[in-house]
């Protein structure tokens, strides 16, 4: 096995990895085409290829350093890492940014087409700005890594797994039961009771597969409530991803948009960090610096070739390893998502497969994601790890709260300034979750080293927070996520900068404080799992 490129785990690591990019593509195009009425032709033809490109790039480096990595430890079970479009960020950039664009530039007089080309150019200089970012931040990722607790990296990735991975696919699952849950139960079935399939089939394509016939056979017959149609042959069309400078005429409009994408690629840095130590504690340690690195230049060739989803190590990296996975899968699947954005069947295929047969891959990275946050950690450490949950739940509510489709923006304002409270509810959930990966991050570090009696390091957690809060790094107070000079916020919001500063800084010198006082034997907590 030791110098196999292809084992057959790969082959469930690719069906796994392929259609979790899918899944991501099938997000994005969603929000722009249906959400915002962007015209489908733009988003196919223009921004799936420069996207898939960088899948592709990022896939066969992280494949390279796996072969890398198992020549250096003789080790012929190393998994590479897989690499593929960031989730929340894709999400995040299509509703925040790119959706608001198109509307605002028609708006202002221009013609449908050109309203998209221009919002599609400012989606490339926003990659361009992320990846030169992300291209800086990667050199100080090793140092992230030594100083904070697996707590506060694996509990803030958990976090994510549980409230956007996990639920948010889990309505596309119940949307749609009788096709969904099927899928749900056959990915369950093989992949976490490790309960094989006739003949060995791979259980990824067992679930998808007949998810989707029973979809469109059921569809058929109008049985599942909703109306179901086939995508044609004849929407096949083949784009190839050339550099272009189109970005730079994007750059005036996109730095109105730079407050609210820039936290986005700093949120994938620190997953980035997450994921190598997930990684490690999975038995493959690779460097930081270089995964970081990786991902930076792929969402700067993205940017340079016209996509418009930044890419990300996936967290679910010892899920693939739990599948058999090694060193193949990340190669098969570059390669299929890289031609498929070329030959045009990629968008073929994000058309076809319904987001309910999809969505259960998702499910199970999650709960994989989860799971060893609380298995690899030490067990007096679960109530941090669970505490680094709190802000991804935030930021699932205002995700769904803030969406026009749900609640009106009128109302949604209206909510943020609720008489009566000197701090609303609404902009205390708005608060909590805007910046939440590193807000998860440095809740979960300040518990693990509160329990471990590392008073002194609890002090230097609750200072980092004060001053992030302070500028709206985290806990921004703007529903848009913008940093800011704290003074320039307008009431009520501006008490957020202030009051919440002041109780990290209030709780800081307390514990200061408390840290020259004598500890009482056996006063620690204990937690048994």
């Amino acid at each position: 096995m030791k110098n196999q490129w292809l084992v057959r785990g790969d082959v469930n690591g690719f069906f796994g990895l392929m259609f979790d990019n899918l899944t991501v593509l099938s997000f994005l195009a969603g929000i722009l085409v249906f959400a915002f009425q962007y015209p489908a032709q733009i988003v196919y033809a223009k921004m799936f290829p420069g996207t898939a490109l960088a899948v592709l790039f990022g896939n066969l480096c992280y494949t390279w350093m796996a072969v890398q990595l198992r020549k250096k430890t003789g080790n012929p079970e190393v998994t590479a890492m897989p690499l593929g479009l960031d989730t929340p960020s894709t999400i995040g950039i299509a509703l925040t940014v790119l959706g608001p664009c198109f509307v605002s530039l028609k708006s202002r007089g221009m013609d449908e087409r050109q309203a998209a080309i221009l919002t599609w150019h400012v989606g490339m200089a926003i990659m361009v700005m992320i990846g030169v970012c992300k291209l800086i931040l990667s050199f100080f990722g090793d140092w992230v890594r030594r100083i904070v607790p697996q707590a506060g990296l694996l509990g803030s990735l958990a976090g994510i797994g549980m409230a956007l991975i996990g639920f948010l696919p889990l309505v596309d699952i119940f949307g749609v039961p009788v096709v969904g849950l099927v899928a749900l139960g056959l990915i369950f079935y093989n992949l976490v009771a490790q309960r094989k399939f006739p003949f060995d089939a791979p259980g990824v394509l067992v679930a998808v597969v007949l998810g989707t016939f029973l979809y469109y056979l059921l569809g058929h017959f109008k049985l599942l409530g909703v109306e179901v149609a086939a995508p044609r042959l004849a929407s096949l069309q083949t784009a190839l991803p050339l550099p272009t400078l189109g970005f730079l005429d994007g750059f005036g409009e996109a730095l109105k948009y730079l407050p609210i994408a820039i936290p986005f690629g700093l949120l994938t840095v620190a997953g980035g960090v997450n994921v190598t130590e997930s990684a490690r504690v999975a038995g493959d340690d690779y460097k930081t610096r270089d995964i970081l690195l990786v991902e930076a230049a792929a969402t700067l060739l993205a940017g340079v070739f016209g996509g418009v989803a930044q890419s990300t190590p996936y967290i679910g990296q010892p899920a693939y390893k739990a599948m058999g996975s090694r060193i193949g899968f990340t190669l098969i699947t570059g390669l299929f998502i890289g031609l498929g954005g070329i030959l045009g069947y990629v968008s073929f295929i994000v058309e076809l497969i319904p987001r309910a047969v999809l969505a259960p891959i998702l499910i199970f990275v999650a709960l994989d994601i989860v799971s060893q946050a609380f298995i690899a950690c030490p067990a007096k450490h679960a109530p941090a790890v669970a505490f680094s949950f709190m802000p991804s739940v935030a930021r699932l509510l205002q995700i769904k709260v803030s969406n026009p489709a749900w609640v009106l923006p009128a109302t949604f304002a209206a909510l943020l300034k609720e008489p009566g409270r000197a701090l609303p509810e609404m902009q205390v959930i708005v608060a909590l979750g805007n910046g939440f990966i590193l807000t998860a991050m440095l809740w979960g570090a300040f518990l693990a080293v509160l329990i471990d009696g590392k008073l002194r390091q609890a002090v230097a957690y609750l200072a980092v927070l004060a001053g992030l809060t302070f500028f709206g790094i985290v806990h921004s107070a703007m529903p848009d996520g913008n940093m800011y000079l704290p003074w320039l916020v307008p009431s009520p919001a501006r008490l957020v900068p202030f009051e919440f500063t002041a109780a990290y800084l209030l709780l800081a010198a307390l514990i200061f404080a408390l840290s020259f006082t004598r500890p009482i034997a056996g006063g620690g907590h204990q937690c048994a799992l």
